[in-house]
């Protein structure tokens, strides 16, 4: 590789853009004083140069894009799935109070049921036996 030939050096981890740039606007600058071309040809090579950086560019940021609307749509299904689960949970909760309620409620019938049972038979042992005190309700 001839050392005058600038290069791009690829990250990983960050976007770069800004790097990219500064390194461009150097490595321009860096060909204008080292350049042996006359002053037209070393305009319309910057004007080369500068195209191709800008669609790079360009692309970067197509990329980046990409990448956003890819990681919001995933965020957007996570929460939706979220969202349903929560429904869920809901839902079953309601259900299992309104289950529990219904049980508690036939619990308490049979104690009243029960109850009832109890004093109409000690009244009926009263009524019969008279040895017992008369129960009032």
């Amino acid at each position: 590789m001839n050392e005058r030939e600038p290069y791009i050096v690829v990250e990983r981890g960050n976007s770069g853009l800004g790097a990219f740039v500064i390194g461009a606007l150097i490595g321009a600058g860096a060909a204008l004083l080292l350049a042996p071309k006359s002053g037209r040809e070393t305009q319309e090579e910057l004007r080369e140069q500068v195209k191709k950086w800008k669609a790079v560019a360009e692309e970067r940021v197509k990329d980046a894009q990409a990448v956003v609307e890819t990681r919001i749509e995933q965020a957007r299904d996570g929460v939706t799935e979220k969202l349903g689960t929560v429904r869920e949970a809901v839902e079953a909760g309601r259900q299992a109070a309104v289950d529990a309620r219904q049980d508690l409620e036939t619990k308490l019938e049979r104690s009243k049921a029960a109850y009832r049972a109890g004093m109409d038979a000690a009244r009926a042992v009263a009524k019969e036996g008279g040895d017992t005190p008369a129960i009032e309700s």
